[in-house]
């Protein structure tokens, strides 16, 4: 309700609004949002990129200002829709919205982040409409619903009459096939079982690349996956980073890791660099599935890099948080969806931040992933809401591709979420634990995950129809013709 409520407020407030006044409207209210939701940023930065409070504080406010700046451009879209065209243009408020929603995914390498329609993530009724149009879909539904409430409190009473029927109509509609669709459950009972242990290591930032301290983090992670194979694992992940050393470059250790993996005749997902000797050389974060049948493990290279975190972005331009730019190792990107071989089975895997692209999870199941995998490690984020955010990022990717969804973090939260985006498994945060559940290998194809974002390209569509037809309007006003307004 907050969803709906906040954004039919300022819907209202922009009716008749100048364009100024719209872009201010929008951008405090984005500022607003993802200052509330991306806070973390500035704690983040300040312990680990070395920066002084006040300057990590000014980063995470520039990154806040930055992100709003997309849901502020909709605003002003929307404003001059209604001038040009009267009240009833806030129905069309749905496109603006989800096209800069999902630029703000594309745009210099992207950040979607917390997208509206990630709010719904506990709903599980209105998030099975993801697996159709996914996570901008039911954006664009939270945006509909709003225009209506806002058409209601301001048109005349056959328009608040038709408003509130058609938005309890649609809701009571997309409740009652979700509903349907949860008790069915047929993914569920579909396709080949498998146990999976996820291991949550819980290594603090501060040890997880001391090299003092690397025969210690195997062991604990030797002596978890025992566990979880004890409790019936087929296959055990480990996190991102799982160890401080270099899988392949650490020849010692990896005959440790291959042995633990002939021994107990079980599969191991884990996360380490890689390093390619070049010329030129390159620094890769990777993932290396390590079997009982093969000599050399299959290696899957991140694709989308953590700005800041593992890449700067624009970083002649940032000479003000040097700290920052000069502390952080340039890793390069991978190129492909590498799918990882369980015997007859194909899965794949997302490391950390990268989980938050629906695309990426739709190339992987395009490509014949039965299961999706999520390797991480979020001890960064501390005790602050990011962890559980991320988490419910990679939950909506379960219910767009209907797959299961593994996650080993290595301070948390690790789980096992079901294709209806039910969680079956879930960890504390900063506890040491092997978790352990079934899941179902499928192959039976989502809408989404054959179409993929169409309902963002649409939205883009009617963006440009709607700024097209607004130009048009305002030149006919020059020219001193009438237009007819809808009020």
């Amino acid at each position: 309700m907050l969803a709906l409520s906040g954004r039919s407020s300022r819907s209202v407030r922009l009716l008749g609004q100048p364009s100024v006044r719209a872009l201010s409207l929008g951008l405090v209210a984005g500022g607003l949002y993802f200052i509330g939701t991306i806070y973390w940023v500035g704690g983040v930065v300040a312990e680990f990129g070395g920066l002084t409070t006040p300057l990590a504080l000014t980063t995470m406010l520039l990154l806040a200002i930055y992100l709003a700046f997309f849901p502020a451009v909709s605003a002003v879209i929307i404003s001059k829709s209604i001038t040009c065209l009267g009240r009833r243009a806030l129905l069309l408020a749905p496109g603006p919205w989800v096209a800069t929603e999902f630029l703000r995914g594309e745009l210099f390498g992207g950040f979607p982040w917390v997208p509206l329609g990630n709010s719904q993530i506990e709903v599980l009724p209105v998030l099975q409409l993801a697996s159709i149009f996914g996570v901008y879909g039911i954006s664009a539904l939270l945006v509909f619903i709003s225009a209506l409430i806002a058409l209601a409190i301001l048109g005349n009473s056959k328009e608040r009459i038709i408003s509130i029927t058609t938005a309890i109509v649609l809701v009571g509609s997309i409740v009652t096939w979700g509903g349907l669709r949860l008790s069915e459950e047929s993914l569920v009972r579909e396709g080949k079982s498998l146990r999976v242990g996820l291991v949550q290591g819980n290594i603090s930032q501060e040890d997880k690349w001391n090299p003092q301290e690397g025969n210690r983090i195997l062991t604990t992670h030797t002596r978890l996956t025992r566990e979880a194979v004890e409790a019936g694992a087929d296959f055990v992940i480990w996190p991102e980073s799982s160890v401080p050393f270099m899988f392949e470059e650490d020849v010692e250790r990896r005959k440790i890791i291959n042995r633990l993996v002939q021994e107990m005749g079980t599969p191991i997902l884990l996360g380490s660099n890689q390093l390619e000797r070049g010329p030129p050389a390159r620094l890769y974060n990777a993932a290396f599935f390590v079997t009982p049948d093969k000599e050399r493990a299959t290696v899957y290279r991140k694709i989308h890099l953590v700005p800041f975190g593992e890449y700067i972005p624009f970083r002649n331009w940032l000479f003000f948080v040097s700290p920052l730019v000069d502390g952080v190792a340039e890793f390069a990107p991978g190129t492909s969806t590498t799918m990882l071989p369980l015997g007859n089975h194909l899965i794949s895997t997302a490391i950390c931040y990268e989980v938050v692209y629906p695309g990426l999870s739709q190339e992987a199941v395009r490509n014949g992933s039965e299961l999706l995998t999520n390797i991480t490690n979020d001890a960064w984020y501390g005790h602050t809401s990011a962890p559980f955010q991320h988490f419910d990022l990679a939950t909506m990717r379960a219910v767009e591709q209907g797959r299961y969804l593994v996650r080993a973090a290595n301070t948390g939260i690790s789980g096992i979420v079901d294709p209806y985006g039910r969680i079956l498994k879930e960890s504390e945060i900063f506890t040491e634990t092997a978790l352990v559940g079934e899941v179902q290998l499928l192959t039976k194809r989502t809408l989404y995950s054959i179409f993929g974002d169409v309902i963002s390209y649409l939205s883009i569509a009617l963006t440009i129809i709607m700024l097209l037809v607004v130009s048009k309007t305002r030149m006919l006003w020059r020219l001193g013709l009438s237009v007819r307004r809808v009020d």
